[in-house]
C-alpha cells in the first residue's frame, strides 16, 4: 500500500543545466551528486524541493512534448516572480488551460529535455471546493 510520493526522477541530457533550472526556479537544494559513482543507471543528483525529493539522472531527452506534467505548489504572491525566472532562463512557456475562477493560477514551462513543469498556486481542497461550488452554475472560466 502506498502512503506518499517517494520521489520524482527526471532524465536530462545536461545535469548542470537541469540543476540550474531546479535551483533558479524552484529554489531546490542539491543534497547529493553521484559524480562518477553510478549506483543507479547513470550519474545522478538529488534535490529537495520543499519536502519533495527530486532526482535528475543523465540520459536521453524525451522525444516529444505532451501534457504529462509535474506540478509544484507555489504561493500565489510568488508566482509572477517564478514566471520571470522561467523567462530569464529562456524556457518555453506552455499556455495555461482554461480555469474555473478561484482554483489557483499556474505557470507551465518545458525543460530543455521536454518535461512539462507546472507551478501552481492552488491546493486540492481549494480546487474541489471550487468545482463543487461551480457545478450547475453558469460557466465562469477565465
Amino acid at each position: 500500500m502506498s502512503i506518499a510520493l517517494s520521489h520524482i526522477t527526471l532524465i536530462t541530457t545536461d545535469l548542470d543545466r537541469m540543476q540550474n533550472l531546479l535551483e533558479t526556479i524552484l529554489e531546490a537544494r542539491c543534497i547529493y551528486a553521484s559524480g562518477q559513482n553510478t549506483f543507479s543507471l547513470s550519474e545522478e543528483r538529488f534535490f529537495k524541493v520543499g519536502d519533495t525529493w527530486v532526482a535528475i539522472m543523465q540520459g536521453d531527452a524525451l522525444s516529444h512534448r505532451s501534457y504529462n506534467h509535474i506540478a509544484f505548489f507555489v504561493e500565489d504572491g510568488a508566482l509572477d516572480a517564478c514566471r520571470q525566472r522561467v523567462e530569464a532562463l529562456d524556457l518555453d512557456l506552455h499556455p495555461p488551460r482554461p480555469r474555473v475562477k478561484g482554483e489557483g493560477r499556474s505557470v507551465y514551462f518545458y525543460s530543455h529535455d521536454n518535461h512539462l513543469i507546472e507551478l501552481h498556486s492552488g491546493t486540492l481542497n481549494e480546487r474541489l471546493a471550487r468545482y463543487a461550488q461551480t457545478q450547475g452554475q453558469a460557466d465562469d472560466r477565465l
